[in-house]
């Protein structure tokens, strides 16, 4: 039996969460806060290219993309077939899974998938497609980029020896993960045919996560879609057991999830969510659509805000998201 435990963790969240009319750019310095700092070298060694293949519409390559205190980013970059000098580019953020290799069409044995694709719906081929140029980053703790003990352990990832070195020294791995996705943004001008002025991020799940942050604390980022991540702290995360990389300490201080994620207006925002998603409840979906509905109305951007709610689960759909991602860039 639980002895008032259920009405006590009522209570405290209602006393902690503080939802109130903040400037964004005083809410945007609290969220970097929160994140915690983490600093690049002004510059850092080239790209550098190694793998490439070739398919009808576009060419697939993988680079080595240098991160901080020697990390790498491995990275796939789409590119359409075109005589375009430059292209509208997106960075694609894979959630949890076996990484990269999910949203680019292979298996993680990296050879071609042919069947079916999973929850990630090989989302980023499904953008190059489109005519888009897409990045598509390892985010780090899963893949190639898991800690050595989780890889001879067969563990799927390596969030839980991350977040708790980064948290017990004041810093959280979301934020190590949005830090390195604005430094891939500073990357992608090494890269001749990127249109650096049209740049968007495209995320799902944890990927979203990274994605909303990312976009709300830099300006760069001209549109924006979230799938199978927008709801409230209260109905998801604090619902139901998450992963540890969800977890911010002091967040809930400065606002609710909505609050965070309105700091991308008055740029563009696509919201998606399946109507049967269990671990991001489509109640609390609603709800977080309607407080971003009431901020772009407020703002005098309505019309840079749309949302598709599909009928599936955890997982991406696309079916008007990838479209809308291409008009906006």
């Amino acid at each position: 039996m639980s002895i008032r435990l259920d009405a006590f963790m009522d209570l405290y969240y209602q006393q902690e969460v503080t939802v109130m009319e903040r400037d964004h750019m005083e809410l945007r310095g609290k969220l970097q806060q929160l994140l915690g700092e983490f600093t690049f070298p002004h510059t850092v060694a080239s790209p550098r290219r190694i793998e490439m293949e070739e398919f009808s519409l576009y060419k697939r390559e993988r680079y080595l993309i240098p991160s901080l205190k020697g990390l790498m980013i491995p990275t796939y970059i789409l590119t359409p077939k075109s005589n375009n000098k430059t292209f509208e580019t997106v960075i694609a953020l894979h959630g949890h899974g076996y990484g990269s290799k999910e949203i680019v069409g292979l298996r993680e044995d990296g050879t071609e998938d042919t069947d079916e694709p999973g929850i990630h719906q090989h989302f980023a081929v499904e953008l190059v497609k489109r005519g888009l140029k897409v990045f598509a980053p390892e985010v780090i703790g899963f893949g190639e980029r898991r800690h050595s003990k989780d890889l001879a352990n067969n563990k799927a990832n390596s969030c839980y020896s991350l977040a708790t070195l980064l948290l017990m020294s004041g810093k959280t791995l979301a934020g190590l993960r949005v830090a390195e996705t604005r430094h891939m943004l500073d990357q992608l001008k090494k890269f001749s045919d990127v249109d650096y002025e049209r740049v968007g991020l495209m995320g799902f799940s944890g990927g979203a996560l990274i994605a909303a942050y990312s976009a709300a604390l830099d300006r760069r980022v001209k549109a924006t879609v979230l799938t199978g991540f927008t709801n409230t702290f209260k109905g998801s995360i604090l619902h139901t057991n998450h992963c540890i990389d969800n977890y911010v300490p002091g967040i809930l201080r400065y606002g609710e999830l909505p609050d965070y994620i309105s700091l991308i207006c008055p740029r563009a925002l696509f919201v998606e969510s399946g109507l049967r998603d269990p671990i991001f409840p489509i109640e609390t979906t609603k709800k977080a659509i309607d407080e971003l509905k009431e901020i772009y109305d407020r703002l005098d951007a309505k019309e840079q805000f749309t949302f598709d709610l599909f009928d599936g689960k955890h997982e991406v759909s696309g079916r008007n998201a990838y479209d809308w991602l291409a008009s906006n860039l």
